[in-house]
């Protein structure tokens, strides 16, 4: 029976505190290694092997079925500080190696006990810029490798600060199991400070929606910093809008410092009842504890999943977008998501400028801007000809990361950019855009950048013969777009969000007057047949090269009547988008039938 088949059947429990156990065996300077070494747990699997054979014994004879590895800090820019970075391999190896052997010792077919690879934070913030995502990445994938060839039967991504930190894991973690050809079970676990959000300010909902899509995630939760009683709000919305397992391993309570000393004061009846109310009530799967807990909490725990099913859960979810602190979902009642148009150069001449001047802190001033009038996503593009994208858009959103509380849609043509954009940011992002100009080439960079990354994609009705022009074109060209990214990329529908194009109404031109009609038409029919898909326009296109007011005047009557067929989301700027009632009757009956091609003829005198 696999891991995840027991999980169908009871709560799973995890072990106690490693550091917690370690420290009640009074270990000197000499069980380390030497004074040098003192502190580093991690060690201890070659200095002192049954020091950590004692702490997996005393979890496994409380009853636990998941041991966790002495490795939450052998990742090699945490050895560093002990001039052992090269020893990350080793070290972790050697760690889910013990715990293999005691998990065997005590497994039986009833109760089948399981070594989870203990992966923590490290100490580097890559949201702060302490480290790039690339070289966390790295260490990461060193330390997970020795982790899986050791034996580990599933990972514990735990204790994470910074969802950036999660990504530079889950991106080794992929490249591994593809690598290795295999897939292990893995968690991923974040820490709530007291102030009810992680380290870097995101709240629980980003942090969800963050980690959310990559598929191979088997359980979502929490663990760390806090007792039971201050994760509860937050272990509540998990279970109300995870669709995944949940995950959750408090401390036990809050630490009191005394002597120089943490004190935790949780009684083992107290972390049952906590945990009988998680699971009993609110759905939680697996249950554990994190530091001050001892195998006399796990002992409650054990007894208590033998008598307790978890709670059935009706999830509530939608697909959204996330900044480092928030989510902003896909869909909004009433409609549409507002995506700010102004930070982008093709768009914006002052957007423009101030990246011409490298002016980066100008430009972070324009999205907040465009926050307060009320956008609900940004669209960034920093392309300009004779520039370097890649360095501006680094530039750009490394500011943006941390500075812009909404979502940011990430405008380029070119895939490192893409790529570099991803990297440096902690939320969910949408990538702007796919389509089948050159046949399944863009898709093919594209979208293995959204897998890797998490992020949503916009997909545009242009195929090889360019763009589509009518409603039967551009719903075949969605079609195709569909097929494609469900069936070879393993892209969620949920996940595509199609623009179905915007011509401008204001050139007289013959063969544009009827585009309006065609691109509402072609919403309807994509959201009949695909309506866990999004749509998306960028409205102001519409009216091109009109005069201000009638502008901003045809573009809230084109947004009106694309609502009406089903659109979701609207690149625009919201400022400028007017209410119905607020146009003047001749005015937007004047808008109307341009939209909609009423063409009035007279004849001559």
């Amino acid at each position: 029976m696999t891991l995840l088949d027991t999980l169908k059947q009871r709560p799973l429990v995890f072990d106690g505190a490693t550091g917690t156990h370690l420290q009640t065996q009074k270990l000197t300077a000499d069980d380390f290694g030497g004074e040098h070494f003192a502190g580093c747990n991690e060690l201890l699997v070659v200095t002192k092997p049954d020091a950590v054979r004692a702490v997996h014994r005393d979890y496994l004879e409380a009853g636990a079925d998941i041991i966790e590895t002495d490795t939450f800090g052998s990742a090699s820019i945490v050895l560093v500080e002990y001039d052992i970075a090269d020893r990350a391999y080793e070290l972790s190896k050697k760690a889910a190696e013990i715990a293999k052997e005691m998990a065997q010792q005590y497994s039986t077919k009833v109760k089948p006990r399981y070594v989870a690879g203990s992966v923590g934070p490290t100490t580097k913030l890559p949201s702060l810029g302490h480290i790039g995502f690339d070289d966390l990445r790295a260490s990461f994938y060193t330390q997970i490798a020795g982790l899986i060839d050791g034996g580990a039967d599933l990972l514990c991504i735990e204790t994470c600060q910074d969802i950036l930190q999660m990504k530079c894991a889950l991106a080794a973690t992929q490249d591994l199991f593809a690598e290795r050809k295999i897939q292990l079970p893995v968690i991923a676990s974040v820490t709530i400070e007291t102030m009810g959000t992680m380290l870097m300010g995101t709240e629980i909902a980003a942090a969800l929606t963050a980690l959310e899509p990559f598929d191979f995630v088997s359980a979502i939760g929490m663990n760390c910093a806090t007792g039971p009683k201050e994760m509860e709000e937050n272990i509540r919305y998990l279970a109300q809008n995870s669709v995944k397992p949940l995950f959750c391993m408090p401390n036990a309570g809050l630490p009191e410092n005394v002597g120089g000393v943490a004190h935790y004061h949780l009684t083992p009846e107290e972390l049952e009842r906590w945990m009988k109310h998680f699971v009993g009530d609110l759905g939680v799967q697996i249950i554990g504890g994190c530091c001050g807990t001892t195998q006399h909490h796990i002992k409650k725990l054990a007894e208590l999943s033998e008598r307790i099913t978890p709670h059935g859960r009706e999830v509530s979810w939608t697909p959204a977008a996330s900044s480092i602190y928030s989510q902003a979902t896909m869909r909004v009642d009433p409609a549409p998501v507002i995506v700010g148009e102004r930070c982008n150069t093709n768009g914006s001449k002052k957007f423009r400028d101030l990246i011409l001047k490298e002016d980066y802190d100008a430009a972070v001033a324009m999205a907040k801007e465009q926050i307060k009038e009320g956008a609900h996503m940004l669209d960034l593009c920093v392309a300009y000809v004779g520039r370097d994208e890649v360095r501006d858009m680094h530039e750009v959103m490394k500011r943006f990361n941390t500075a812009v509380t909404l979502p940011v849609v990430i405008d380029s043509t070119e895939y490192p950019v893409i790529e570099e954009a991803l990297k440096l940011y902690a939320g969910r992002a949408i990538i702007n855009s796919i389509n089948m100009e050159d046949g399944e080439e863009r898709m093919a960079h594209v979208l293995p950048l959204c897998k890797r990354y998490g992020a949503a994609v916009i997909a545009l009705t242009i195929d090889e013969d360019g763009m589509a022009k009518t409603r039967e074109k551009k719903f075949e060209i969605a079609e195709r777009i569909i097929d494609i990214s469900v069936n070879k990329y393993g892209i969620r529908e949920e996940d595509i969000i199609f623009d179905t194009l915007t011509f401008t109404l204001g050139s007289g031109d013959e063969e544009f007057r009827k585009s309006a009609i065609e691109t509402i038409e072609a919403i309807r029919m994509i959201k009949k047949a695909h309506p866990k898909c999004k749509t998306i326009l960028g409205v102001s296109n519409v009216s091109f090269g009109l005069n201000p007011h009638m502008r901003h005047v045809l573009n809230s009557v084109f947004l009106h009547y694309a609502i009406e067929a089903g659109l979701d989301m609207a690149i625009v700027h919201s400022g400028k988008i007017m209410p119905l009632h607020k146009i003047d009757d001749e005015g937007r009956e004047l808008a109307r039938k341009l939209i909609f091609d009423e063409r009035e003829w007279a004849a001559a005198a």
